[in-house]
This record gives C-alpha cells, sequence and structure tokens, in this order.
C-alpha cells in the first residue's frame, strides 16, 4: 500500500485548492459539523469555487450516528453528486470518521478529502484509512477502512481550539511516541502545551503522523503490526463508553491517556515494563488530565464493555502492551483478575 498523500501546510486553503485541482471533481462538496463551519470555514472560504455546496452536521461524537450518515448522503443526493464528485471533511475526528464513511459508501465510493480542524483529528482519525459511525452505543461498531485521497493538515485550526482539545491530540501522540522511541517521547513530554509554539507543534505532528504512516503502509487493514496502534484504547474505549452511559462523555483522548496509564501496568505484569516509566507518564497524566473516576462497582461494566472491542479474537479481550519504549507486542491476552488489579493500581496512582 502507497503511503496516504498528507500535506503539512501553513496555507490548507491553497493546498485544498491543489489538491481539487489534481482530482478534477464534477462537483465540490464541504461537510462541517456546526462548530467548523463558523470557526474553520473561514480559514479555506477563500480557496473555495462558488459552485461549492455545504453539508452541515450537528457537532459532537454522540452524533456520529446512522442518522447522521443518513443526512450526507441525503445532501450529496439532492445535490446530484456522481461518483467523479469530491467531499471535503473539514472537521475533528468525528467529521472525518463520518465523512469518510459516508464517501467510501455512497455510490459505492467517491474521492475524498480530510481536513482535520483538531490535534486528535490531525494525528489519528484523519489518517490511516478507518472510517466510520458509532452503533448501539458502542464506538465506531460499524465502517470501512478506506483512506482519504489526500490529508491537509495544519496549526492555524488549532489556534482557537480549547486547551483541553489540544490535549486530547496530545494523548495520541504520547501513544506514537510510547510506540516509536524514547528520544521521542521525552521530546512530548518536555514540549509546553500550554503556552504553544505552532512551528514547533507542527514538526512534533508530522513526526507523530509519520509513526502512523509508516505502521499503515505496512499492514492497511489491520492483520498484523497495525495493531500496535491500539495501544490505550482497549482500556480508553472501555472508559469511553462508560462515560456515555453515565451522561456524562469523556474526550476520546482523555481517555487513551488513562487508558495507556492501564495498559502499561498490564505490560508491567507480563511483559516488565519499567515501572518508573509508568509512575512518570502518571504523574504527567494527573497533572494535566486529571483522573476519570471509577470505583470497584465499576470494574464488571468497564470488563464487560472490553468484551466488545473490535480486536478481540477467540473470546479474549485483545490488548497491545509494551515491553519497552519502541517495543510494543500486539495479541497480548490478559486474565479478567489481573485486569481488575491493574484498575486498583490506576485508582491507587490517580488518588482515586
Amino acid at each position: 500500500m502507497e503511503p496516504q498523500k498528507i500535506i503539512f501546510t501553513p496555507n490548507p486553503g491553497e493546498a485544498l485548492a491543489n489538491v481539487a485541482r489534481s482530482i478534477a471533481p464534477d462537483a465540490l462538496f464541504i461537510l462541517c459539523d456546526t462548530h467548523t463551519r463558523a470557526l474553520a470555514l473561514p480559514v479555506i472560504a477563500e480557496a473555495l469555487p462558488p459552485s461549492t455546496q455545504y453539508i452541515d452536521i450537528e457537532a459532537g461524537d454522540t452524533h456520529k450516528t446512522l442518522e447522521a450518515l443518513a443526512h450526507v448522503w441525503d445532501e450529496l443526493s439532492r445535490h446530484g453528486a456522481s461518483r467523479k464528485s469530491l467531499l471535503v471533511n473539514l472537521g475533528g475526528g468525528m467529521v472525518t470518521d463520518l465523512g469518510g464513511f459516508a464517501a467510501a459508501c455512497f455510490k459505492r465510493g467517491i474521492r475524498f478529502v480530510n481536513i482535520p480542524t483538531t490535534l486528535l483529528g490531525a494525528v489519528d482519525a484523519a489518517v490511516g484509512g478507518k472510517t466510520g459511525i458509532n452503533f448501539n452505543g458502542l464506538k465506531n461498531e460499524i465502517g470501512a477502512f478506506r483512506p482519504a485521497d489526500a490529508v491537509v493538515v495544519s496549526t492555524r485550526f488549532f489556534h482557537t481550539l480549547p486547551h483541553e482539545e489540544l490535549l486530547s491530540g496530545y494523548a495520541e501522540m504520547l501513544k506514537h511516541a510510547l510506540i516509536e522511541n524514547p528520544d521521542t517521547y521525552h521530546a512530548l513530554l518536555d514540549y509546553d502545551l500550554s503556552n504553544p509554539d505552532w512551528d514547533r507543534l507542527l514538526l512534533l505532528l508530522e513526526e507523530s503522523v509519520q509513526v502512523k504512516q509508516r505502521i499503515v503502509a505496512q499492514d492497511p487493514c489491520e492483520t498484523g503490526i497495525r495493531k500496535a496502534l491500539n495501544l490505550g484504547h482497549t482500556v480508553g474505549h472501555a472508559f469511553e463508553s462508560l462515560s456515555h452511559r453515565r451522561g456524562k462523555p469523556i474526550a476520546h483522548g482523555y481517555a487513551v491517556a488513562w487508558g495507556l496509564v492501564c495498559e502499561l501496568l498490564l505490560s508491567h505484569h507480563y511483559l516488565h515494563f519499567p515501572s518508573d516509566i509508568i509512575t512518570g507518564l502518571a504523574d504527567y497524566i494527573y497533572r494535566h488530565y486529571g483522573a476519570f473516576a471509577i470505583t470497584c462497582k465499576d470494574y464488571e461494566t468497564l470488563y464487560e464493555l472490553m468484551t466488545h472491542d473490535k480486536k478481540n479474537e477467540g473470546g479474549h479481550i485483545n490488548f497491545t502492551l509494551l515491553q519497552a519504549i519502541g517495543h510494543p507486542v500486539i495479541d497480548q491476552h490478559a486474565d479478567k483478575e489481573q485486569i481488575f488489579v491493574a484498575f486498583d493500581l490506576y485508582r491507587d496512582l490517580f488518588k482515586l
């Protein structure tokens, strides 16, 4: 599989115009949510032709639904989209996931471009070809592998993001660094995200995305090494799903941050991952992300949620664990008792 075309640029409008010229679609559609329509669209508006059609969906992961997906298809049909049309997904991970899936299915596939407007979207959702929607209360339960024809990445969209949104994306960068090497990991711990140097962040982001890009090129459909990118996500998705059941949704990146700590605790038990690195990461996560509150009464629910994870095989909950920074080990199983021990240790580290 050829590496996905990813453009890192200070001028996203110009980059999109160049991509559109090379594709030469018969119609251009821009998919926004209610936030990106107001905050992000003006950044690229001057580069868009007058004939551009706009599709709006509600913001937030709770709207990554079959109903929102059908709305996109309805709008594409109503405005005469063909297999030669181009859909541009302008937004965070929710928009690029849903929009990519809409494009992958509409008329059996039309071209699409992702322009992530959040750090999380840039480092994770917009790159790698995973598309989908939530279904029956489960994250990304329905979807397809379909890489965007291009991804345009610019930190210009991040200037208006709340600090919590930057932190959410930064957790995925920490995950990539843990998979990659100690130098990358420590560079991220040393970067001051509270006072961002945007040019420096773009360089760190490019390095982080390249980690994912190399892995995806080797394993586009997640049958082997791509599973390394799921580090922190088995527990993280369970935390996220539990937060939705409570009616108090947490950001995906925050869930991954807390999930990383839990899965490194499992890594210590099964693969002897160094405990001092876990303690250091837990301290960093606690200072910047706070804690996701759980009690022993939540353990069974969290375990049940993990049994629905798409990575599971043969009735076993499947984890990616680390032997050391830069040394992921895929297809690892943990017994229920040890998962509960990890939850106990997580609560100790996060003062719960």
